[in-house]
């Protein structure tokens, strides 16, 4: 089926009692290889782009790739591209053909963040195209000020005002969470993931759901999270199983072999990331 938009995604979520995973790739395997297992799975999916990646494969072939695989598939598939902190970068993924953008004003101030977001907003809209946007700090899993000091965090007020001004089609926003792999085991704060949810009239979205444990994530889902980013945990996965793959004398140092034997892991890693976000086992 051709790309689905993200925010109808989300919804369905929040309608069913489950969390979107959003995983970021990096090449083509790592597209082909989230949409196939979610279809195994029988559960929508969104793929993300991190746009400093884009020296590596192309904007324009991310977005060739998904669409052409989306539409051989029969399970909602949504595009997304991640971290942008300038206008002329949100912009430049919209042109690109991604379905939803996100701008990150994170680390302005409250007005300068939603004058950002909002001018995004207002270019993007006119192009049929979604925007994400963040309030409070996702700073990083290597930093523990950074998911535990609390004075960082999301207002609940705040976001209600944030959207009200901006129009954003999402929040991402900092309840204990950081990007990358953790110092310290996180510890989400569940009452304020329900107040921001309460407050605001669209999806939340969880910046670095990698190495969250399970139950925290499925209390997340529960508490109205919608979208949770996985970049950490997914290239883990793909370089893990390719050191095996490449480690097997079967391999014979031909790397097609090495995707071959690399995808079956690969996937059972999405495949249970999708039933941990899928509490209530909904199924299309």
């Amino acid at each position: 089926m051709p790309l689905e938009r993200t925010s109808a995604i989300l919804r369905d979520g929040e309608k069913n009692g489950y969390g979107v995973a959003a995983f970021n790739i990096f090449n083509y395997e790592t597209i082909a290889w989230a949409i196939q297992a979610a279809e195994e799975e029988r559960i929508p999916v969104i793929i993300q782009f991190y746009p400093g990646f884009d020296r590596y494969i192309p904007m324009e072939v991310v977005t060739a790739a998904t669409k052409e695989l989306a539409a051989k598939a029969s399970i909602p598939v949504g595009l997304h591209l991640d971290h942008s902190n300038k206008y002329e970068d949100a912009i430049r993924g919209a042109e690109c053909g991604f379905s939803s953008i996100m701008i990150d004003g994170s680390t302005l101030s409250f007005d300068e963040n939603a004058e950002l977001t909002k001018r995004v907003v207002d270019t993007a809209h006119k192009m049929g195209v979604e925007v994400e946007a963040e309030l409070g700090h996702v700073g990083s899993g290597n930093n523990l000020d950074d998911f535990t000091n609390t004075s960082l965090f999301t207002d609940p007020d705040d976001a209600a005002r944030f959207i009200e001004i901006t129009r954003a089609d999402s929040l991402a926003v900092a309840v204990g969470n950081g990007h990358g792999p953790y110092v310290a085991t996180p510890s989400l704060d569940f009452d304020r993931i329900q107040k921001i949810h309460a407050a605001i009239p669209v999806p939340l979205v969880m910046h670095g759901g990698s190495d969250i444990p399970d139950d925290q994530i499925i209390r997340s889902v529960e508490c109205g999270m919608s979208k949770f980013n996985i970049a950490t945990e997914y290239n883990r996965s793909f370089y893990k199983a390719m050191k095996k793959s490449m480690d097997d004398d079967q391999a014979q140092g031909n790397i097609f072999r090495c995707l071959a034997q690399a995808e079956k892991e690969v996937k059972e890693f999405i495949k249970a990331k999708l039933r941990v976000l899928n509490p209530k086992s909904y199924r299309l």
